[in-house]
């Protein structure tokens, strides 16, 4: 099956997080243009919260990047564009829920989660085996990695720490 909508989705993403800091803003400017962020900083205050979206907002419509706002709960509502997934069953459920871009996660160990197990190739296939929804590999990601993936149709990766230097490659 043929993902639905590849060509108006990116498939380089840059996940924000508190512990980035004024990191944030290099790691902006190195994502190429059509690549997509998305903020989340759950733990600032609604206000400050805000005050940097619309800063980011700013950055990536003069840079031509795609922009979204994370919610703690954005993947478990009907009609998300973007839903977190773990399992088969979760990527399901959001694609019935109308998910148009599922983030897998973690494909490999993360300072993000740390602890967490890692899904790796083996359960990340048979997660995402034939499904028509675009599924974008997400934890130690960078760009050597999903190039890996790719012949699984893995359609891109996101990460944090890959953005955080000047390779693109996780730490």
């Amino acid at each position: 099956m043929r993902p639905r909508h590849p060509h108006r989705l990116p498939f380089r993403w840059l996940m924000t997080d508190e512990r980035m800091g004024e990191a944030l803003w290099p790691a902006l400017a190195r994502l190429p243009r059509g690549s997509g962020v998305i903020v989340r900083h759950y733990s600032l205050a609604p206000d400050d919260r805000r005050a940097l979206a619309i800063r980011i907002e700013r950055i990536a419509r003069r840079r031509g990047l795609v922009m979204l706002v994370g919610g703690v709960d954005h993947g478990r509502h009907r009609g998300a564009l973007t839903a977190p997934v773990h399992s088969r069953r979760e990527a399901i459920a959001a694609i019935r829920g109308g998910a148009m871009l599922l983030f897998a996660s973690p494909v490999h160990p993360t300072r993000s989660h740390p602890g967490l197990s890692a899904l790796g190739r083996v359960r990340l296939g048979l997660m995402t085996r034939g499904l028509d929804t675009p599924v974008i590999a997400l934890g130690g990601m960078d760009e050597r990695r999903w190039r890996t993936l790719k012949p699984m149709r893995v359609y891109g990766w996101a990460a944090i720490d890959a953005w955080l230097t000047a390779t693109g490659r996780a730490d």
